[in-house]
């Protein structure tokens, strides 16, 4: 006995070594453990299989089956690690087309599903881990409201009757008989929806993200002091605001220019570092109390505002933790929120267009009309580089999940597809032929360098403001906005 116990433990500590060294999951084989049945008491055999999901990240599939009574199940785990922002996922699935319900979709055990029209929602507890598609979520709801349909019926016929007139319409979604929409929320941030359009813009499937409020941050497992501010929970997280607000009612320090140099020098990005040094270098560096977003360990986050010509008032914030070696940077936005969004364009032509520097927020969306490439507000996060560092950091991202998408799953056509299109991001850098970003920021807190003293006089670099529509500012929180306390104190 004590010979099978230690044989069960080697083998689920060759599955964790898979998911945490292995980097090439297409070569990860699956694993077997024999598991108990909690059905009927008997050892059935559980089967681990690591891979990567196509324009997602690394996950852990078990599936376990008694061969004495037939249960079966299977399970998502994610082999990463929880997301800086939560996601927001919402298609929108029109009646009579078969091919919504069959998109892929992955659920972690942190995510709540909901249908709108219906009023219904999935808490996260309800269903574990998945990876189904949209109606074999919606036909597990079902299984789950009739099982005990007849039990119900003897104690409380009248809800019973509810339950049978709400099957009918969940039935209709599942079935497509009707229109609905379908939003997957998570906080983790490991939850999915597939893009069967990817890497072009899906018009059915919205995604946003979004900063986890205190109690999200306490349900996934971080520690999160009572007394703690919300712009220290989690590192740095508001934007918008000015620099003193950032460490209101929050004990800080301050060390001169010098070591603030070496303070933004141990972030994750040395881009930033020189970046912003070329236009100013901080007088003071400020440092507040925060959490790791990986440990949740106690952590330090500093902080200085600086200038940056053409454009506007900016903080810089990193964060670095000693005991697990974390690392992170962001880009925020000071003064007060504009009162229109902002389209900037370029027209690249030459090598000096590729090196012009770049400030994206995380609020800015990014196209490239060329290649019919859409990256959605969130995507890549706020990031201070270059227009070929930009160009660079979206070829990286597709690169990571091309394990999975050149796999055996992927017919010829999807796979000529993304070789064509990688082929044609590579030939953006090579200045082929003039091609154009555009920044689409509805807080208009993007920017693009010009390469002449004054900006009327660079042509290829064109700045368009317009009005956000109520959309927009619902998204961004406008609508709810309050200011009135404040005009009448200034006042």
């Amino acid at each position: 006995m004590a010979a099978k116990d230690a044989e069960e433990v080697l083998d689920v500590q060759s599955v964790v070594e898979a998911v945490v060294a292995n980097e090439d999951a297409a070569d990860v084989p699956s694993y077997e453990v024999e598991s108990l049945c909690m059905r009927c008491g008997e050892n059935g055999i559980t089967r681990f299989l690591l891979t990567l999901i196509p324009h997602f990240r690394k996950i852990l599939l078990s599936a376990f089956e008694c061969p004495h009574c037939g249960e079966r199940n299977n399970e998502v785990q994610f082999a990463g690690e929880i997301q800086p922002r939560g996601c927001c996922y919402c298609l929108e699935v029109h009646a009579g087309d078969q091919k919504m319900l069959n998109r892929q979709v992955v659920k972690s055990e942190s995510a709540i599903i909901k249908i709108p029209e219906l009023d219904f929602e999935i808490p996260a507890e309800a269903q574990r881990g998945t990876l189904s598609t949209v109606e074999g979520i919606l036909v597990r709801a079902v299984d789950g409201l009739e099982a005990l349909q007849e039990e119900r019926r003897k104690v409380d016929p009248q809800t019973a009757e509810a339950i049978d007139h709400f099957l009918l319409k969940l039935k209709a979604c599942a079935k497509g008989d009707s229109s609905f929409s379908f939003i997957l929320d998570d906080p983790a941030g490991n939850s999915f929806i597939e893009n069967p359009f990817a890497p072009s813009k899906d018009p059915s499937l919205s995604i946003k993200s979004y900063e986890r409020t205190p109690e999200q941050q306490a349900l996934l497992g971080y520690y999160v002091e009572p007394s703690q501010p919300a712009e220290a929970q989690g590192g740095a997280s508001t934007g918008g605001v000015d620099a003193s607000n950032q460490v209101r009612g929050v004990a800080h320090g301050s060390v001169g220019a010098k070591a603030g140099h070496r303070a933004i020098a141990q972030s994750n990005s040395a881009e930033i570092a020189e970046a912003f040094f070329r236009y100013t270098a901080p007088e003071e560096v400020m440092t507040f109390p925060s959490t790791c977003g990986a440990c949740a360990v106690s952590c330090e986050t500093r902080m200085f505002v600086t200038k940056i010509p053409y454009f506007q008032e900016v903080i810089v914030m990193a964060t670095t933790c000693d005991a697990c070696g974390y690392r992170s940077s962001e880009l925020k936005p000071g003064g007060r929120i504009p009162e229109k969004g902002k389209i900037i364009s370029l027209c690249v032509k030459n090598v000096r267009d590729l090196s012009r520097d770049v400030i994206k927020s995380d609020t800015a969306s990014v196209k490239v009309p060329d290649l019919e490439l859409e990256l959605t507000s969130g995507t890549l996060g706020g990031i201070v580089t270059t227009v070929e560092g930009l160009i660079t950091k979206i070829s990286e991202s597709l690169e990571r999940v091309h394990g999975f998408t050149f796999g055996d799953s992927l017919d010829e056509n999807k796979r000529n597809k993304w070789l064509d299109f990688k082929t044609r991001l590579t030939k953006l850098l090579s200045l082929e032929q003039p091609w154009t970003l555009i920044l689409d920021d509805a807080l208009a807190n993007s920017f693009i360098a010009p390469v002449t003293d004054d900006m009327k006089d660079d042509h290829q670099l064109t700045f368009e403001e317009y009005e956000r529509s109520w959309e927009q500012n619902e998204e961004l929180g406008l609508n709810d906005m309050d200011t009135s306390a404040a005009d009448a104190a200034y006042e």
